[in-house]
């Protein structure tokens, strides 16, 4: 019962901010370098494929390593390895900021991201132990969770800031001196927490999972790029058939890196399943709109960044709100309205055009933000929370594998469609003269036009624009019954989850009880 745990203290909240400082960084990452590609492309000149793994690896590798890094913590202990990977990060980091060469950055930024990988679980698990009490933990759960997306954010605006006045490697010195904090700090304010049984992480189990994990997140961004190819697909099926082989070991195991008894929790399954439905529509969507506000309406990355920033922020709020608001009302409930919210910004957002400023996307985005970040962050509470404590490790990577996984899904579902009927709009209006293959993309459109006649040109920019916000409006507008349909499936599946306030008077409901 809540009451019977002890409440955290001043230096378990100072602890918590210690930790959210590096996972606000580890999303920024994330998107830090799309603003500087162009300039880390004239200084390096990396070819075509050397520029995707460049702008790629760094994703793979924190998503591959997850669940592998979360067990690793609950061995040798969580506070040591996010203190490794604290270090690591710093390294990599510099020396990320300082290669000479497309090769040093691709393994540089392989480097990063298994560093990264140590960091995510390990913060929100110790999270997990530094508050026991459910009220507090949802909470510190929800500052850590909006710390994550902040990162996200943020990442366009403070890289359109440092790039105006210093070379592109400045946007990856940012991590150094949080790192730096981190370390000096970490052993004052962190506990240690590991499992007291020391079990070894099966290390077949870890290549299975990395493998799937890169395989299937490879072919879904070679999809959204390319479309659907014989390459693609294979390392799609590929990776579900070696997840497969992943799972059938992990039931044979006597000490699995992956515990899938948690999945027996009803609250633990539907908010994994939820929380990665919920990231794939956002995250696919944001991806286009980030396009749309710089390619189509013209904004500066900066400009971008600073159109989208009120958005997040009330994001924050509201995400503040569900935590008092789930003290009275059930989990499933505040979901349900969440992503109603979203639904009525994908509504508004399957109406814009071309044509239109960017205060339609901002109002759409603002009810897109406030509806899912509690989704997000109270999703994220739920996870760790039905987890047993020596199963905190698994459980944070999990939550982590749904948004990174969820990702990257989005952008290959959303991408997809919206390439699709980009090319089958352009072509229906298709402007004469238009050289051959400026169809394919809408920066490929948008260059051609800039080499045409003035007339030609201006029709070419035109068409391509208003056939980028088609693609736009028809993911919106599949969008928004999904997150209706996401609502009523939050509400029914945990609708026996009781809200924070009762958890203090009653034990733990069976189904929730069952994975402790």
């Amino acid at each position: 019962m809540d009451n019977a745990q002890p409440r955290a203290t001043k230096r378990e909240w100072i602890g918590l901010a210690v930790l959210a400082l590096p996972s606000m960084l580890v999303t920024m990452d994330l998107t830090l370098l799309h603003l500087a590609v162009p300039q880390m492309s004239a200084d390096l000149g990396p070819s075509s494929s050397e520029l995707l793994w460049i702008t790629d690896i760094y994703g793979f590798a924190i998503a591959g390593f997850l669940v592998t890094m979360g067990t690793l913590g609950d061995r040798v202990g969580r506070r040591l390895l996010l203190l490794l990977g604290a270090g690591a990060f710093g390294l990599m980091s510099v020396l990320t900021a300082y290669a000479t060469s497309p090769e040093m950055l691709i393994a540089a930024r392989a480097l990063l991201g298994v560093a990264g990988a140590c960091l995510a679980p390990s913060t929100l698990s110790l999270i997990r132990n530094m508050f026991p009490r459910p009220a507090e933990r949802t909470t510190a759960v929800t500052i850590w969770s909006t710390a994550f997306m902040l990162g996200g954010a943020l990442g366009p605006v403070v890289g359109g800031v440092l790039l105006e006045y210093f070379w592109w490697g400045s946007v990856f010195l940012l991590a150094v001196p949080v790192m730096v904090a981190l370390l000096a700090l970490g052993p004052v304010l962190l506990p240690e927490h590991r499992n007291p049984e020391g079990r070894r992480v099966d290390l077949v189990s870890s290549v299975l999972s990395l493998v799937a994990v890169l395989a299937v997140i490879y072919g879904l961004k070679e999809t959204a790029k390319y479309g659907i190819d014989a390459a693609s697909g294979a390392a799609i099926v590929g990776g579900l058939l070696v997840g497969y082989v992943f799972v059938r070991r992990q039931e044979r195991l006597e000490h699995p890196l992956l515990n899938l008894r948690l999945f027996a929790s009803r609250a633990f399954s539907s908010s994994l399943t939820i929380l990665l439905l919920t990231v794939v529509f956002l995250m696919g969507n944001q991806f286009l709109i980030a396009q749309f506000l710089q390619s189509v309406l013209g904004l500066s990355p900066l400009e971008t960044g600073l159109w989208l920033l009120p958005a997040v922020l009330s994001g924050l709020v509201s995400a503040f709100a569900a935590i008092t608001l789930v003290r009275r009302v059930r989990p499933g409930y505040v979901f349900a309205a969440g992503l109603v919210l979203a639904a009525a910004g994908f509504v508004i957002l399957s109406g814009v055009s071309a044509a239109d400023g960017p205060g339609t996307v901002l109002t759409a985005s603002t009810l897109m933000f406030v509806g899912v970040t509690p989704v997000a962050a109270l999703g994220a509470d739920l996870i760790v929370g039905a987890a047993p404590p020596d199963q905190a490790g698994p459980a944070a990577a999990l939550s982590e594998t749904a948004h990174e996984f969820g990702g990257a899904l989005g952008i290959a579902l959303v991408g997809s469609i919206a390439t699709a009927v980009y090319g089958r709009s352009l072509a229906d209006a298709y402007p004469s003269g238009a050289p051959a293959g400026s169809d394919d993309t809408l920066a490929g459109a948008l260059e051609a036009a800039a080499a045409m006649p003035d007339q030609a040109g201006q029709a070419l920019m035109d068409a391509a624009r208003e056939a980028f916000a088609l693609g736009l409006r028809v993911n919106s507008f599949v969008a928004a019954p999904m997150m209706l349909l996401l609502g009523a499936l939050a509400a029914f599946l945990l609708r026996r989850i009781t809200p924070a306030a009762q958890e203090a008077d009653m034990p733990a409901e069976p189904e929730t009880a069952a994975a402790h």
